[in-house]
C-alpha cells in the first residue's frame, strides 16, 4: 500500500547549507555529545576554526553544560544563528534531502537527511510509536538542552535514526538517483571523509514507495498500530528534547497550523542498520570520585553492590574469563586492571548489571560518571587515582530491533554506532521560524 510521507512519520525539508565557497573542513563539527571529558579536543576544534564561519557557533559542546560560562555561550548560540541566517552565511535549498555518504575508522555508510515528524515519536516506556527510542530517556537531562533549542531559529542535527531494510530499498537506490554533490570534503581530526548530494523532492518517490513497504512489513510483524518503522540509534536526548519543545508550542498553535509548523519536525540522517558500515560499540563508564575515595575503592564498593542485586559478585585477576551464566567486566584504576566476575546476573546484558549497581553507587556516594566512546580514552581517563573505568562489550546490531520492539527501551548508553569519530558532524541546517 501506498502511504504519504506524513503518514509515515517523515517529511521532506527545506535545507540550508552554508554559501559556495565556505571551507566545509573548518564548518563541519562533530556532535556537541562527543569528548564530553576531553578539554584539549575542543581546544583544537577553536584553533582550527579561527574566525571561520563554522558549526562550532552555533553548538554547545557539552563539556560545557553546568559551566560558570553556559549562559553566556547559549546566547552567543542564538547570536550566530541570527548573524548567519541574515547575512548570507546560510542558503536555502529547494525542498528535497542530502544522500550522505560517509567514512571513517576504514568503513564506509550511506545516510538520508530528511524531516522526522515528532508526533510519531514517543520516547516514554511502552511506546508503542512510529519511532522509538532504544535507550532509557533520562528527563533531567533534557531542561539544559532545552534552553539551547527555545528560541533557537535554526537547529542542526547529529541525530542518527535507523530502519531495518534487509533488502536495502529505501536509501541505497538513490546512489543512482543522480542528483548535485553539494559537499565533499575531509572533518576535522580524524573525522574522516564525507560527501553530500541533494536529491530534490521529485528523485525521491522510489524511497517513499520502498518506505511505505516496509511500514506494512512492520505492521505484519509488531501489529497494526503498534508498528515500529525507526528505532534510534544516536542523539536521542537530543530528539526528546526536540519533541519536550514541540509538546510546549503545540499548546499555543491552532489544531489547523500544526501540521505545517516547523517546531513540529526535526532534522535527521536516516541510516540503515543493514549498512557494513554501521558497527555497534560499547560505551564504556567512567568514575570520577573528585577526591572521595580512589580509584581501587570505588571498584571494591561496585562489587559490593553487584553482589548484593546478583547471585554472587566478586574482583578477580586481569583476562579472567566468563564462564557459563557469568559476566566477566574488565575494571582499570592506577593500581591496574582486574575484572569484576558476576554469577547468575539478574540483568539480560552486562551494561544492565552494572549500570544498575553504578546508579546506586553514584546516589549513596556522590561519585560523578561519564560515558566513554573509545578504550583508549577510558585507560588515560582511569591512570587518576581518582577514577575507575569499566570496559563493556559490543552489542549485536540485529537484536536492536526486536529487544526494543518486545522490551522496550535498553539501558542507557547500551551502544555507540561506531567511535567518537565516527559520530555526525554538523553540516545542514533547518529553519525552526
Amino acid at each position: 500500500m501506498g502511504y504519504t510521507w506524513n503518514q509515515l512519520g517523515l517529511k521532506i525539508p527545506n535545507i540550508m547549507l552554508p554559501k559556495e565557497g565556505t571551507d566545509y573542513s573548518k564548518w563541519a563539527v562533530v556532535a556537541c555529545d562527543q569528548y564530553t571529558s576531553d578539554p584539549s579536543y575542543w581546544l583544537s576544534v577553536e584553533e582550527i576554526v579561527g574566525d571561520a564561519p563554522s558549526t562550532l557557533r552555533l553548538m554547545l559542546p557539552e563539556y560545557y553544560l553546568g559551566k560558570s560560562d553556559e549562559e553566556e555561550r547559549i546566547r552567543k548560540i542564538g547570536s550566530a544563528m541570527k548573524t548567519y541566517a541574515g547575512d548570507g552565511t546560510l542558503r536555502t535549498l529547494p525542498a528535497g534531502c542530502i544522500l550522505v555518504q560517509r567514512s571513517a575508522e576504514g568503513r564506509s555508510r550511506l545516510g538520508l537527511v530528511i524531516c522526522v515528524d515528532l508526533d510519531a515519536f514517543d520516547y516514554r516506556p511502552g511506546a508503542s510509536s512510529l519511532i522509538r527510542s532504544t535507550e532509557k530517556t533520562i528527563v533531567e537531562r533534557i531542561p539544559p538542552r532545552l534552553k539551547i533549542r527555545k528560541g533557537a531559529i535554526l537547529e542542526l542535527p547529529h541525530i542518527l535514526i535507523l530502519i531495518d531494510d534487509p533488502d536495502r530499498t529505501v536509501i541505497e537506490p538513490l546512489e543512482k538517483a543522480g542528483g548535485e554533490v553539494v559537499y565533499d570534503t575531509d572533518l576535522m581530526l580524524g573525522g574522516g571523509h564525507i560527501t553530500g548530494t541533494f536529491l530534490p523532492e521529485e528523485k525521491m518517490s522510489g524511497a517513499l514507495e520502498a518506505m511505505s513497504a516496509l511500514f506494512d512489513k512492520a505492521q505484519t510483524r509488531y501489529g497494526a498500530g503498534k508498528a515500529m518503522l525507526m528505532a534510534m540509534g544516536d542523539g536521542n536526548h537530543s530528539l526528546a528534547t526536540a519533541k519536550a519543545n514541540w509538546e510546549e508550542i503545540r499548546k499555543t498553535v491552532p489544531e489547523k497550523e500544526r501540521a505545517s509548523h516547523p517546531a513540529r519536525y526535526a532534522l535527521c540522517e536516516l541510516e540503515n542498520i543493514h549498512d557494513e558500515g554501521i558497527v555497534f560499540e560499547p560505551i564504556h563508564r567512567v568514575l570520577f570520585s573528585d577526591g572521595k575515595a580512589s580509584g581501587e575503592q570505588m571498584v571494591q564498593e561496585t562489587a559490593a553492590i553487584l553482589k548484593s542485586m546478583n547471585q554472587d559478585a566478586r574482583i578477580a585477576e586481569a583476562h579472567t574469563k566468563a564462564g557459563e551464566d557469568q559476566y566477566a567486566i574488565p575494571v582499570i584504576t592506577a593500581d591496574g586492571e582486574k575484572v569484576l566476575m558476576i554469577d547468575h546476573p539478574s540483568s539480560g546484558i552486562e551494561v544492565g548489571a552494572l549500570q544498575n549497581a553504578l546508579d546506586q553507587l553514584i546516589a549513596q556516594k556522590g561519585y560523578r560518571i561519564d560515558y566513554i566512546h573509545g578504550e583508549d580514552a577510558v585507560r588515560t581517563l582511569a591512570q587518576n587515582a581518582q577514577n575507575a573505568g569499566f570496559l563493556l562489550p559490543p552489542m549485536d546490531k540485529f537484536r536492536l530491533f526486536p529487544a526494543v520492539a518486545s522490551d522496550g527501551a535498553l539501558p542507557r548508553k547500551t551502544f555507540s554506532m561506531g567511535e567518537a569519530v565516527e559520530k555526525r558532524y554538523y553540516i545542514e541546517a533547518r529553519s525552526l521560524v
